[in-house]
C-alpha cells in the first residue's frame, strides 16, 4: 500500500514582498498619519512584518514619522508613531492619478467639446497667476529679474525651474523646467501646455516661445523669454480659439534643452 505523503498538498504562497511593501506604502498615501498597528490590522498582517516594511521605506524615503500634537501626545508611556509619506513616496502613484486625469479630460472633451478643454487649461493657469503675480511684482519691471523670481517660484511648486542666458550678450534668457507634474496628461492635452505658454508672457509682459516641453519627447521643457523686447501687455486668449491662434512671437531663437 502506497504510504500517504507528509506534504501538504496545497503549500502557502510565499509573500510578495515588493507587491505587500507597495500596499503598505499606499495606505500610508491613503490615509496617513497613520500607525503600524493600524496598518498590520488593514492587511492582516503581523506588526512585526508592517513594521519591516516600514523601515524599508523610512530608507528609501519614502516615509516618515510625523510629529502629533494635542491629547494624542499627552498619554502616558511611549506614544505610537505615525507615518505620512513623502513627496517621493507619492510620486510612486502619480502613473494612476495621471491615467485618472487623463480619462477625465477625454470625457470633458467628448461631452462639451474642445473649447471647454481650453476653458479648463486657462482656468488652470489663472490660478498659478494669482499666486506668482504679487512674486514677479516685488521683482520689479526689469524681464530678466521678473524670469528669475518665476524660475523660482516654479521650483517651489515642483517645476525644478532654473534661467540661463542666451548669446554672447545675453540678448535672451532660457526658461528650463526639467520636472513636470502633469507631463504625462500634457502627453495628450497639449492645451495644457499653450496656455502654460501663455501664462509666462502675461506674468513676465514679454511675447515667449515654448521651443521643447518634456510632453514631447524634450529633455526639459524650454522656453525663450527676449530680454531686449518693449514689454507689452498682454490679454488673455478666448477659450475654444483655434490653439494655432497664440500670442507668441516665433523671433530668432536658437533651440536647446
Amino acid at each position: 500500500m502506497t504510504q500517504p505523503s507528509t506534504a501538504s498538498p496545497h503549500r502557502s504562497p510565499v509573500p510578495d514582498e515588493a507587491g505587500t511593501r507597495e500596499r503598505v506604502l499606499e495606505l500610508v498615501v491613503e490615509k496617513g498619519p497613520v500607525t503600524a498597528a493600524i496598518l498590520a490590522r488593514v492587511l492582516q498582517l503581523t506588526p512585526a512584518a508592517v513594521r519591516r516594511h516600514i523601515s524599508h521605506l523610512q530608507t528609501q524615503g519614502q516615509i516618515v514619522v510625523h510629529e502629533l500634537a494635542g491629547p494624542e501626545v499627552r498619554r502616558r508611556g511611549r506614544p505610537a508613531r505615525h507615518y505620512v509619506a513623502t513627496d517621493a513616496g507619492r510620486a510612486t502613484f502619480t502613473d494612476a492619478y495621471s491615467d485618472l486625469a487623463t480619462h477625465a479630460l477625454g470625457f470633458l472633451e467628448q461631452v462639451a467639446g474642445e473649447g471647454a478643454l481650453d476653458a479648463f487649461a486657462e482656468s488652470r493657469v489663472g490660478e498659478l497667476e494669482r499666486r506668482y503675480a504679487p512674486l514677479l511684482a516685488q521683482a520689479g519691471p526689469v524681464p530678466a529679474a521678473r524670469a528669475h523670481a518665476l524660475a523660482v517660484a516654479l521650483t517651489a511648486d515642483g517645476y525644478a525651474a532654473t534661467t540661463r542666458a542666451v548669446g554672447p550678450k545675453g540678448f535672451a534668457l532660457q526658461l528650463c523646467q526639467g520636472h513636470c507634474p502633469v507631463q504625462e496628461v500634457a502627453e495628450h492635452y497639449p492645451q495644457l501646455c499653450e496656455a502654460e505658454t501663455q501664462a509666462f508672457s502675461r506674468l513676465l509682459g514679454v511675447h515667449v516661445q515654448r521651443l521643447a516641453t518634456l510632453a514631447t519627447g524634450g529633455h526639459v521643457c524650454t522656453t525663450h523669454i527676449p530680454l531686449s523686447a518693449v514689454p507689452t501687455p498682454l490679454t488673455r486668449r478666448e477659450p475654444g480659439l483655434a490653439r494655432s491662434q497664440t500670442t507668441t512671437s516665433p523671433g530668432d531663437v536658437t533651440e536647446g534643452n
